[in-house]
């Protein structure tokens, strides 16, 4: 780790490392489960434990791993806001710390993606609607076709409701609304 531990014992800085191992290694396999690498979320777990910004090279060095594979996940990790470029007074190159707030980093992650889907599947589900419409006006005596167009067009407005509701709920995610309803800390007095 680029983080050296001094003022302890050989056996509590090995101690220490452990335990970060741990956590690194299950943050890695976390994130592998919504869609980032391993390779990525291992390197937001390295990040996660340094009291510093690092450079691409520091982030190589540790990972044993190309700056050109650092410089990608990096890139990933940036668009879905859980690291950030910093500016260091004296360095040229380039340094990157975490999004400490987890609570911040999960609404972000999600907002971002969950908008995209929501986008991308309104588009579609409207777009048929209309050809259905434009379908059953042309046929409107052909009532096999009016069934199936019916069927649908009730799934398709199910499915607009839910896209409509996810819509909001991203809301509340980028508001911060979603801590009023659930708070960060559980409630001690209940």
């Amino acid at each position: 780790m680029i983080n050296e531990l001094n003022g302890i014992t050989p056996e509590e800085e090995q101690s220490i490392h452990k335990a970060r191992k741990r956590i690194i290694e299950a943050i890695g396999k976390n994130m592998d489960l919504y869609g980032i690498t391993l390779s990525t979320g291992l390197l937001y777990g390295l990040m996660f434990f340094q009291n510093k910004p690092m450079t691409l090279d520091e982030m190589g060095e540790a990972m044993e791993m190309s700056k050109t594979s650092m410089s990608t996940g990096i890139r990933t990790l940036m668009d879905l806001n859980m690291v950030n470029k910093v500016w260091e007074k004296g360095s040229r190159k380039d340094q990157y710390e975490v999004e400490r707030d987890w609570h911040q980093t999960f609404t972000d992650f999600f907002a971002i993606k969950w908008r995209k889907a929501v986008e991308m599947n309104l588009q579609a589900l409207k777009k048929s609607q209309v050809e259905l419409r434009a379908l059953a006006d042309e046929h409107p005596n052909e009532e096999t076709l009016q069934s199936y167009i019916s069927l649908d067009m009730e799934k398709i407005n199910q499915a607009i409701d839910y896209y409509l509701w996810l819509d909001r709920l991203i809301d509340t995610l980028e508001s911060g609304e979603i801590f009023n309803l659930v708070p960060k800390k559980p409630d001690k007095g209940g």
